[in-house]
Parts: structure tokens; sequence; C-alpha cells
């Protein structure tokens, strides 16, 4: 034993060196790329090999345990082990999360695991961003809305792997429509940032990734923190339900951009990443290029640096994002101290997801009035509401903070499909619970829904019928979160676990999963975990004829 403990690895090969060079691709390397890296990795050769893995341990001077851990954490690197056999060249991935499950995504990937063979690999994946045109398939890199079994084989057949660039504003466009305008204000003092600050008060900004904090106190509490100061914008949306930051990125994403400039002289940022989900290449490549467009006409911003995510839905939490741009397992911190204050690389850190940033332009230069004046039922403001399931017409909806389901289904969604009646809508994706339909009546804003045992995130509702089962589709969400737990703390990693097995019985134990759901709610490190009980809670106080248990959980 002792023999084997003291063994040296066996040495490398050098075309493992070869290709760990090659990720490289000449840079000095740095620990907090080392995703960058292994994304490159699987880029070439169709997968993480072990000797490859080694090798780019020996070059970045780190343990090969630490190069596996974060390569073996993140769903979409495929990690070969020695001896193993490579995956097959071309992967058709089916989404299973709740608008695609509603639309047959399981049945359609049992379909194309029969027609296509054993030369193509097909999985069921969680949410890949799309969920108005469902089910999806990605087929390489190529999504494919609307997916039936016909469309993705001829896909499959001309082996495109990636769409094409979305028909988005471009630099020259915006410029000429005005775009940048507020930002050279900023940037020469004719708009002094106080101002800028208190529009965003005046105008209720709130963050729109989930938690709803007021932007201008986020942007002053940061601003208070010494230098360096950096800001990290999350477009790493993997709620199941939301795609309104695709949506944006798709249509104008300069908006956003300038933006996020403004933020940088308002909060005096020295340094931005930008963490973009895997699942959107194309975005990606386009905001590369977009941004590479801006720094041509302002040489002195800071540095921008994007960011790809690995297929992580943790890392929409903030703490674990920053984790990930680091260059490590995207598991969220402890708090406090918050990211405010020891954030990216221990420096302050402002943190942002992007239709936030998207609406300082308009706030600013059409003046908080216009941005307040919005609203119904006592609310104020617009909101974005990825809109998806029975529908006649899906997609993101921009209109009145307070805006009820039913006004949202009617006035702007074409009603639902036909022979389809309302019995049930998310009002805030996978982790916002669900309600019947006789409280499609609610205003949907933040705070609101919190009565009834909900909340309303990042405004993805995903309505459902009486074809549907509030059941099933619980499960299915505590699937997804069992699936995407990072398995840092018990509560979460054993709870969901355990929480859909129990799910899974003919007749529900209420007792049981509504303790084991308090356990969770309270002991979980982040939200994924505090969270994740809550459509399971919501079925058993207003669906508890599905479960085969008796109403009135709170």
């Amino acid at each position: 034993m002792s023999a084997r403990i003291g063994r040296r690895p066996a040495p490398l090969p050098e075309a493992a060196r070869a290709a760990a060079a090659a990720a490289l691709a000449g840079e000095e390397p740095r620990r907090e790329r080392l995703i960058e890296y292994l994304h490159r990795l699987q880029d070439t050769h169709g997968a993480l090999h072990a000797d490859h893995l080694a090798a780019l341990a020996e070059a970045m001077k780190l343990a090969r345990a630490e190069v596996y851990e974060v390569a073996t954490f993140y769903h979409h690197f495929d990690v070969v082990k020695q001896g193993e056999a490579a995956p097959p060249a071309l992967t058709v991935r089916v989404c299973d999360s709740l608008s695609c499950a509603m639309a047959g995504g399981a049945e359609l990937a049992a379909d194309l695991a029969q027609r296509l063979g054993a030369e193509v690999r097909v999985q069921r994946v969680p949410c890949v961003g799309r969920c108005d045109s469902a089910p999806v398939a990605v087929v390489g890199r190529n999504p494919v809305p609307h997916a039936d079994p016909e469309r993705v084989a001829a896909v499959v057949a001309k082996v495109e792997r990636q769409e094409p660039l979305p028909d988005a504003v471009r630099f020259d466009a915006y410029r000429a429509a005005g775009g940048y305008r507020l930002w050279e204000a900023v940037a020469s003092g004719a708009c002094a940032a106080a101002d800028v600050l208190a529009a965003l008060d005046a105008a209720g900004l709130r963050g729109l990734g989930g938690a709803g904090f007021p932007a201008a106190r986020k942007w002053r509490a940061v601003a208070a923190e010494p230098a360096p100061r950096y800001l990290a914008v999350n477009v790493d949306e993997g709620e199941p339900g939301t795609f309104k930051d695709r949506h944006y990125l798709e249509t104008d994403p300069h908006r956003f951009i300038e933006g996020m400039l403004v933020a940088t002289r308002v909060v005096g940022i020295e340094a931005v990443w930008i963490y973009v989900r895997d699942e959107y290449p194309a975005l990606r490549q386009l905001l590369a290029e977009e941004l590479a467009r801006v720094r041509e006409a302002w040489s002195d911003l800071p540095p921008i640096e994007l960011r790809r995510g690995a297929g992580a839905y943790v890392c929409g939490e903030e703490s674990a994002m920053i984790e990930s741009i680091e260059g490590k397992r995207g598991m969220p911190r402890l708090r406090p101290p918050f990211v405010a204050q020891v954030g990216l690389f221990g420096r302050p850190t402002l943190e942002h997801n992007l239709e936030t940033l998207w609406w300082v332009r308009d706030i600013v230069e059409r003046g908080a009035g216009w941005f307040a004046g919005h609203g119904r039922n006592g609310r104020k403001g617009l909101r974005s509401f990825s809109v998806s399931g029975r529908v006649a017409k899906p997609g993101v909806v921009v209109t009145d903070a307070g805006i009820t389901l039913r006004e949202l289904v009617d006035e702007h969604c074409g009603g639902m499909l036909p022979g389809h009646q309302l019995y049930g809508y998310f009002p805030g994706g996978a982790s916002g619970g669900i309600l019947p339909a006789s409280l499609a009546d609610v205003p949907l804003d933040f705070d609101t829904l919190a009565p009834h045992g909900c909340f309303i995130g990042s405004a993805a509702i995903v309505v459902f019928s009486q074809h549907d089962r509030a059941r099933l589709l619980a499960e299915n969400a505590m699937d997804f979160f069992a699936h995407e737990s990072c398995g840092q703390c018990t509560p979460c990693r054993v709870g969901t676990a355990k929480a859909a097995e129990l799910m899974r019985a003919p007749q529900w134990d209420a007792a049981l999963l509504t303790e084991l759901g308090q356990a969770m709610m309270d002991a979980s490190i982040c939200g994924l975990g505090q969270a994740a009980p809550n459509p399971m809670r919501s079925v058993l106080r207003y669906f508890p004829q599905e479960v085969g248990a008796e109403g009135g959980e709170a």
C-alpha cells in the first residue's frame, strides 16, 4: 500500500502537453481562466481527456485534483477517464424542463434516441433558455425551436453546430439613433453621478434578476467601498421559464452595454466581467464583436472580459457566479461578507442582472417619472415577463408592473391555446411556486405574491391548463433542483433528492414533505435550496386533490 501511495504519475504524452498549450493559446496561464481553458480543450477535442487535464494542470502549476474538481462540477464538460471511450462526436440536447416538458420534450428525446442511433448522443437536459419555442432541441450548438424528430434529423444531417448571429441593433445603428449620448455625458461630467443615482432612485428601479434589491442603493453601497471596485454582470439566466435577457441581447444589446458603462463611471469600476450562459454561443459572439466596436470608439474604458458559463444553474446566484469567474467550482459563499464588500478577487463588487442595466439609459434620458408612471394595481414601473406554456403567443412581454396573470394572458398573449383553460401558473419560474387559476387576479410584482407563498423572481411566467397536472410540474421542478444542487450543503443536496423521491409516491406524505421543505428553507446556504420546496408546498396548499393530501399548508 505504501508503495502505491508514493508512486509517481506516469509521464505525460507530448500530444497532451501540446493540447494544453493550444488551450492556453499563447497567454500566460491565469488561474481564474481555468474554465475558459477547459472550454477550449473540449471544443477542440470533443471531450476532456484525462491526460489533457493532467497536462493543463502541469502547465498552470496546479494540482491535478484542482483541475479535475472544476471540470467535473459543470454539466457541459464531458470528462473522459483513462481507458473510457469518448462520447460521440455530435450531441443532441433536448430540454425537459417545465414548458418543454408540457410540449413533449421527454417523448421527443426518446424518439430521437431511437431514430438517430449510437453515432449521435441524445441527452435530456434542463432549461436551455428558449421556453417560448418549446419543445427545444440543441444540435451541437444550433438550437432547433419547436422541435420534432424530422426537423432535428434534418439539422443533424447538415451537422450545423451554431446558429447564425441574431439580427440585432449593431453599433452604428445604435449610435445613429442617439445611443451613447448618456454615456458621453456621464464620462465628460456633463451628467453628474448624483443625477443618475437620483433618477434610478425616483424611478424605483430594482434588480431584475430575481432578488429585487434597489439598484441605486446597491450602486451607492459599492461606491462607498475602497478601490479597486469591480462589476460582474449575470447573463446566466438558468431559471426554467426565463429568457428575457436573451431577448434583449438578440434585439438591442448596446442599450445594456451603455447602461453598464454608465455604472462603471458612476460607481468607479475598474474592471468588468460579463458571465454569459453557455447555451447562448451566438449571443456571446455578438457581444464580443459589439464590445470591440465600443472599445474602438472609447479606448479609455475599463477592461471588459466575457466569461462563458459551463452549465450550472447555481451560478445564477451572485457569489457562485463570482466563484466561477475566478475559475473555481460555482459554489455559493457564506455571507456576510457580502459581495458588495468582498466579491471578485476579494474586492468590492457590483453584481447586476443584464436587464437592470438595460433600463438605465431610458430612465435617465426619459426621466424617472416616465418609468414610474407605468404600473397597475398600485404598483410602479415596467416589467419584462417571459411567458411560456399553454398560451397562444408566448414570448417576452414588456408591460406594467402589477399586471395580473389574467390581464397578461388576455391582453398580450392571445389568450390560452385552443382547447386549454387556465388551471394554474408559475409566477416566478421553477423556484417561484405555483398559483391556481383562482389567484389569476393577483398583481404580479415584487412583494405582492408573498402572502400566497410565491415570489416573482425574474418574472418567468409558465402557464398550464386543465390538461396538465400541478404535481407533475412540481416533480419536474424538484428534479431540476436535485440535478442542479452544487452539493455543498446537506439540506439542499440531500433534501432535493429526498423530496423528489417522496413526490413520486401515489399519495404524498404531506407532514413529512412539509417538515423536509421547512428544513431546506431554514438551513440551505443559498436560494437554490431555500426556494426548491416552493412548488411542492404550493401543490400541498392549492392542489391537494392531486396528491391525496389535505390542504392548508402554509
